[in-house]
């Protein structure tokens, strides 16, 4: 079963699928490159003529087995605080730190996470850089 999810991941990503793009895109230039629907009553985008381009439909999606997966075979679990740390499964999930928690929070949950053994998707070297100290050169000089 973990070779075949595995497998599907590798499907996943490697499956490009189509760019939908918006009706008319190439003509209008103030209009953006984000889906729309075609909604007019004669469009031939609406009625699917393939030369128009293709629309989002069911089968375009990854398969089943992986869907919402992160690709390192996790679902991602979203943390702000160290108590959404409690209910995790460390076999299959993991744990993303939310973007607006500042340093402190994000050491005590990545803290708590190493401890139950659970995966950081998004962690930090928490460790304080060194000090640097001053070459001998300089140190000479200052003497002087």
């Amino acid at each position: 079963m973990v070779d075949e999810k595995i497998r599907l991941i590798r499907v996943r990503s490697q499956k490009t699928g189509c760019k939908f793009q918006r009706q008319c895109l190439h003509a209008k230039a103030k209009l953006k490159d984000t889906w729309r629907r075609p909604r007019g009553l004669t469009s031939k985008q609406r009625r699917q003529y393939r030369a128009k381009g293709a629309q989002p439909q069911a089968g375009y999606n990854a398969p089943v087995a992986v869907r919402y997966m992160h690709p390192s075979g996790f679902y991602e679990v979203l943390a702000y605080t160290p108590a959404d740390l409690e209910g995790v499964d460390p076999a299959v999930e993991a744990v993303r730190i939310a973007g607006s928690v500042g340093m402190k929070k994000r050491a005590e949950i990545q803290q708590k996470a190493m401890e139950a053994g659970i995966k950081v998707l998004n962690a930090k070297d928490l460790t304080p850089a060194p000090a640097e100290e001053p070459a001998p050169e300089e140190e000479e000089a200052k003497a002087e």
